[in-house]
C-alpha cells in the first residue's frame, strides 16, 4: 500500500536526526540503529533535503537537522497514543497538496479505518464549498479515514463529532474559551482557530469510506496568512502567547476523537449534539446563510438531531438549513 516501507524508513531517519537536533550524527550510527545500509541512510537524507528539511553536513559521514520547527514525529506519536485504532497507522509528510486527497487515495487502496494522514504543510488545503484552506508550517493538518456502518445521510454528523473533539481538546488542554460556529468552525473570541471538512465516497446508498479533515492553527504565524483572513483568524500560539507542542495537541485530539466516534457508532449522536449545542456560538444569533449565489437571513433558534440549523425568519416561520456558509451578523 502506498506510501511504501521506504517512506516509513525515511521518517525513522528523520526522527533519529531530530532526537539530536542541532548536533552532527554519524551516518554509520544511524545505519546501525535502524539496521539499514549506510547508502540507504544517505538516500533518505537526500530525500529529506529535497522535501525542504534543513539538513546540513560537515562531511559525507555526518549530518545534523537544523530545524527551528517542532516536528510531529509519527513513530513517537503512534507510541504515545492511547487509542485502540485511530492513529495506529500514520502517514506523515513534510508537504502535500491536501491530506484529504492523500487519505482518499489510501482509502481507495483499502486502507483500514483509523489511518491518519499528517502533513507539516499543505499546498492546496481545502475548506468547505471548495474554498482554499491556507495551511502553512506550524499548524496541525490531518485527515482520518473512517468506515462507519451507517447511511450516507448521517455523514454530516461526523463533522459535529470532530468539532466537539476539537473543542474539548482546546478547552481541556489549554484552558481557552472555545465555541463552535455552525457547522464546523472552532472559534476563540469569534476568531477561527480550527476548521473541519468531511468528504465521503458511497456505493449504492452505502458508505465506502469517509475522510474527516481537521486543520488547527496551532503555532501558525498569522502574518503568513492573506490580509483578508487575519482579522477573523487566530492561533493557539497567539492566544497563549507561546508555542505549544503540536505532538501533544494531535495526540489529545485523536484520543478525544476516538471517544466521540465510538459514541457515534453506538448510536449516541444525541449525546454528541448536546455537547455541540453547549459549545455553539450560532444558536441565538442572527445569521446569514449563503448557498451558491443566494442567501437567507434569520435567527438561529436551534440545531435538530440530524445537525441541520433551524432558522426563524422575519415572518415567524421556521426553515431547516442542511448546508451552506454561515455568517454571524450581530
Amino acid at each position: 500500500m502506498w506510501p511504501n516501507a521506504g517512506v516509513k524508513m525515511k521518517n525513522k531517519v528523520l526522527e533519529t536526526l531530530y532526537e539530536k537536533k542541532g548536533e552532527y550524527v554519524l551516518v554509520d550510527e544511524i545505519a546501525q540503529e535502524l539496521e539499514i545500509p549506510e547508502s540507504s541512510v544517505r538516500e533518505h537524507i537526500k530525500s529529506l533535503i529535497n522535501e525542504g528539511y534543513a539538513v546540513e553536513s560537515s562531511s559525507n559521514k555526518e549530518f545534523k537537522l537544523d530545524e527551528e520547527l517542532t516536528l510531529i514525529l509519527p513513530h513517537k506519536l503512534k507510541n504515545q497514543l492511547s487509542t485502540s485504532y485511530i492513529g495506529k497507522e500514520i502517514h506523515y509528510f513534510r508537504e502535500v497538496d491536501s491530506t484529504n486527497e492523500v487519505a482518499k487515495r489510501l482509502a481507495k487502496e483499502g486502507a483500514d479505518e483509523g489511518v491518519v494522514v499528517i502533513a507539516e504543510s499543505q499546498k492546496r488545503g481545502k475548506g468547505r464549498h471548495g474554498k482554499p484552506w491556507i495551511s502553512p508550517l506550524g499548524g496541525a493538518w490531518m485527515s482520518i479515514i473512517l468506515r462507519p456502518d451507517t447511511l450516507p445521510i448521517n455523514a454530516p454528523q461526523l463533522t459535529f463529532t470532530a468539532g466537539v473533539a476539537a473543542a474539548d481538546t482546546i478547552k481541556e488542554e489549554y484552558g481557552l474559551d472555545v465555541g463552535i460556529k455552525w457547522p464546523n468552525d472552532i472559534l476563540i473570541e469569534n476568531k477561527k482557530v480550527c476548521g473541519i471538512l468531511t468528504e465521503l465516497s458511497t456505493e449504492i446508498n452505502a458508505i465506502d469510506y469517509i475522510i474527516t479533515g481537521i486543520g488547527i492553527d496551532a503555532n501558525v504565524d498569522l502574518e503568513l496568512l492573506p490580509p483578508e483572513l487575519r482579522e477573523h483568524t487566530t492561533s493557539l500560539k497567539r492566544e497563549l502567547e507561546e508555542d505549544i507542542s503540536r505532538m501533544l495537541l494531535v495526540k489529545k485530539f485523536l484520543e478525544n476523537f476516538e471517544k466521540m466516534y465510538d459514541e457515534f457508532n453506538r448510536g449516541n449522536f444525541s449525546n454528541i449534539l448536546n455537547k455541540w449545542r453547549k459549545y455553539s456560538k450560532t444558536i441565538g444569533r442572527n445569521v446569514e446563510i449563503r448557498k451558491g449565489t443566494g442567501f437567507i437571513r434569520g435567527e438561529a433558534v436551534g440545531v435538530n438531531n440530524e445537525g441541520a440549523l433551524i432558522l426563524e425568519l422575519d415572518d415567524g416561520s421556521l426553515k431547516k438549513i442542511i448546508s451552506g456558509e454561515c455568517r454571524h451578523i450581530d
